[in-house]
């Protein structure tokens, strides 16, 4: 979690934890397919053919995989109080969603359910999760920031 100073004093972003590049990822994806390849390429030249299609269906499903993991790379969730509103800006996997909801109707719903902690913002009839790339603790640590900066408002 980034906390940063905006007008009135709460903007909060939470991203997810990218430890490596999108190229250097692209980079150990070649390495894994250069190995596998190369394998069944052995395999393939003593007579064992069929592992080669096993292979490419593997480095394949390998591609895939990293692809999915790559586009939410960069996810993240910003916080803020924006003139009387909570500014809630999301980025899961491409797609930005943007809500506002008014202080005056806002509610922050903790709901338990064994050891697992979801938090809702909810106004008017309309819902939003937040913090759902945190762990717990880091939940339990955003709920209490945010009642704390929606209570001096």
């Amino acid at each position: 979690m980034h906390t940063a100073a905006s007008e009135s004093g709460f903007d909060l972003t939470i991203k997810r934890n990218c430890s490596i590049s999108p190229q250097d990822l692209l980079y150990v994806l070649a390495f894994l397919a250069c190995v596998s390849l190369g394998i069944a390429a052995v395999f393939a030249f003593f007579g064992a053919w069929p592992v080669l299609p096993f292979a490419g269906v593997e480095v394949l499903a390998l591609a895939v995989a990293f692809y999915l993991n790559g586009r939410h790379a960069a996810d993240y969730e910003r916080i803020a109080l924006e003139d009387g509103k909570l500014v809630v800006e999301a980025s899961d996997g491409g797609k930005l969603e943007h809500r506002e909801f008014g202080l005056a109707w806002l509610r922050l719903d903790e709901l338990r359910r064994g050891q697992d902690l979801r938090l809702l913002l909810r106004s008017r009839g309309d819902a939003l999760e937040i913090g759902r790339h945190l762990d717990m603790e880091r939940r339990v640590s955003l709920a209490a920031r945010l009642r704390l900066g929606l209570s001096n408002r």
